[in-house]
């Protein structure tokens, strides 16, 4: 008797098992919209900071609303792109990891999220007063829809379209908080978005080799020479870009430290030319954020842009 009552309790005790379920649909969701990719929308606070004015009242609000939106916005692009990868990552060596590859998140689970978060970020125009922050994300997204499709087979148009998301983050922040961007500041976050999607390539080819064109087939129409001479072309116009745009300040005070800064961005972007050199694997996220010399002179930068405002 006692046996039977014993095992029926078992029997009517939930699983361990069934407790740790959601819990592990929540951290695979999360690891899929990519959270070490976030700090690339702080980006919106961009146009901001370079006009020296959040340009409206709240504006430092608006600008939050504008970096959660398109916070929301690239999980979506990872939700789909991982399911449309999904096989190819499979015989990836690291991505082969992912939670949808991997099988922790059904396909069918990240599409529904995907719907989900991408209603969230519309959502941000409206809540900011703000309408054509929606329409730069509905750009940002479908933009994203056509290269995930199509364009990210194509050469050297992949990599425009991949530079442009971190140009309409930019362009978001300054709508978000009504501070015109400047023809300069455009130009400037441009080349340095554009530089930024070359060295992704450019290390993925170091570190696969051969093995690149398999997992990405456009990868069989660069070369690391050309990659590599192409990202410090790039490197060296934005640089140039940016000193024009500080020669233009009439403000000698201003004009002065902004010059200065231009020689920490000069060394911050040697500090990125050497790491990107190295065949670590680490994404050029990773190095750009995690790196503490890069940090170092990434805040010696900002404080002395800041200083000249």
């Amino acid at each position: 008797m006692t046996s039977r009552l014993g095992a029926a309790a078992t029997a009517s005790r939930p699983a361990p098992g069934l407790y740790l379920a959601p819990v592990r649909w929540c951290a695979a969701a999360v690891e899929t919209a990519r959270p070490r990719q976030w700090p690339k929308n702080m980006l919106v606070f961009a146009a901001p900071l370079a006009g020296a004015s959040l340009g409206r009242d709240d504006g430092l609000g608006y600008a939050l609303v504008a970096a959660a939106a398109f916070v929301a916005a690239s999980a979506t692009v990872y939700f789909v792109n991982d399911v449309v990868d999904a096989e190819r990552d499979r015989r990836h060596p690291v991505k082969r990891s992912r939670p949808v590859a991997s099988g922790r998140l059904p396909a069918s689970h990240a599409l529904a999220l995907a719907a989900l978060v991408t209603a969230a970020s519309l959502a941000a125009g409206p809540v900011a007063g703000e309408p054509r922050l929606s329409a730069v994300i509905a750009v940002y997204l479908a933009l994203s829809a056509v290269y995930t499709v199509a364009l990210k087979h194509i050469p050297v148009v992949e990599l425009a379209f991949v530079a442009s998301g971190f140009v309409l983050r930019a362009l978001g922040g300054a709508i978000a908080t009504h501070v015109p961007p400047s023809a300069w500041f455009l130009l400037v976050c441009s080349l340095g978005a554009l530089m930024v999607a070359i060295a992704k390539r450019f290390t993925e080819l170091t570190v696969l080799d051969a093995d690149a064109a398999r997992h990405r087939p456009v990868m069989r129409w660069y070369s690391r020479r050309v990659l590599r001479l192409s990202q410090r072309t790039v490197a060296a116009a934005m640089v140039v870009a940016y000193v024009l745009w500080a020669l233009e300040e009439q403000n000698p005070w201003m004009r002065g430290w902004h010059l200065a800064s231009g020689v920490a961005l000069t060394v911050a972007l040697i500090r990125f030319d050497r790491l990107t050199a190295r065949a670590t694997g680490r994404p050029v996220e990773d190095l750009i954020a995690r790196d503490a010399v890069m940090v170092y002179f990434e805040l010696t930068w900002l404080t002395m842009f800041a200083a000249g405002l």
